[in-house]
Formats: structure tokens, C-alpha cells, sequence
């Protein structure tokens, strides 16, 4: 996993730029992912890559693109010391795993890192680990389940008869 440092006050229109919201469709939306601050970002990210940024990350809208756009790209998880509230709940509803981490700018751009969201470690090279803010059990499931209407789906499915 590759890292993508972003500075504090990431909001949602750096996420999903208004001009590509006009199209509707997530997968162009997220070719604009974040071009007003890391231009290479929606070409360059690669699958099970990591954002990590200063505070306040997800501030403004309430659009659910805005995590979306990650999800579609293959981000693995966004690190951050804090995130707006409407963000993290959009975040963990379309399958996006947000650790909270109030070291998370001593993360490096372009490092390898690996993580263990149930236990609460993200481990960086040189055997230095930080510690996240614990994740409620039924959020986990929720991000293994790929978000809330997957999730939904698995719990109300009706059993077929063998």
C-alpha cells in the first residue's frame, strides 16, 4: 500500500469537483478526484493505496460522491486525525474504511504502510507503529460487507430452501 499525503481541510468539492457532477456517474466523477490538489491523484492511485491528510478531512457538502469517488478508485483507507461528521457516516455507508489517527501527519507521501483496523495499528517501515481510535464492531462488518446496502443485503436476504 502506497500513501497520498493531502493537507488539512480536505473538503468534498476537492473530492468531487461540482463541474464533474454535472455528468452523474461515479466513475467520471472520480477522474477528477482531487485535480485542484494532487492533479496526478485520479490516474496515479493504484487499488489498496491509502490517503492520508491533516484534520478536518471531508469538510463541507453532505455528497456522498465524495467518498464514493474513493471507493471507485480503490483507495483501501483514508488516515486522518479528524473527519466531518457527515463525511464519516457517508464514508462507512459506500464501504470506505476511515482510521483515526491524531499522529497521521507523520505519515510520509509515498510510503508503504500496512494496517489492522480491528486492532488498531498502522504499522510503517522501521517497525513504527501508530495507534487509531478503536472502530465500533457493527462499522467493521459494514466495510467487510462493502457498505450499508450490501450489508443490508446479506442481513435481509431470504433464505433459499436447499
Amino acid at each position: 500500500m502506497r500513501t497520498w499525503r493531502l493537507p488539512p481541510d480536505i473538503d468534498t468539492d476537492q473530492l468531487a469537483p461540482g463541474h464533474a457532477m454535472k455528468d452523474g456517474r461515479l466513475e467520471v466523477v472520480a477522474r477528477h478526484c482531487l485535480e485542484a490538489v494532487r492533479p496526478e491523484f485520479a490516474h496515479r492511485v493504484r487499488a489498496g493505496d491509502v490517503v492520508v491528510a491533516g484534520a478536518n478531512f471531508g469538510i463541507g457538502s453532505s455528497r456522498e460522491q465524495a467518498a464514493g469517488v474513493l471507493v471507485q478508485l480503490g483507495v483501501a483507507a483514508v488516515i486522518a486525525p479528524s473527519y466531518s461528521g457527515l463525511f464519516f457516516r457517508n464514508a462507512f455507508n459506500v464501504g470506505l474504511l476511515l482510521l483515526t489517527c491524531s499522529r497521521a501527519l507523520d505519515i510520509a507521501d509515498g510510503v508503504p504502510l500496512n494496517f489492522d483496523a480491528r486492532a488498531g495499528k498502522i504499522m510503517l517501515a522501521g517497525g513504527v507503529t501508530l495507534d487509531t481510535d478503536p472502530i465500533p464492531g457493527f462499522l467493521l462488518e459494514r466495510i467487510e460487507a462493502g457498505g450499508l446496502l450490501p450489508e443490508l443485503r446479506r442481513r435481509f436476504r431470504p433464505e433459499t430452501p436447499a
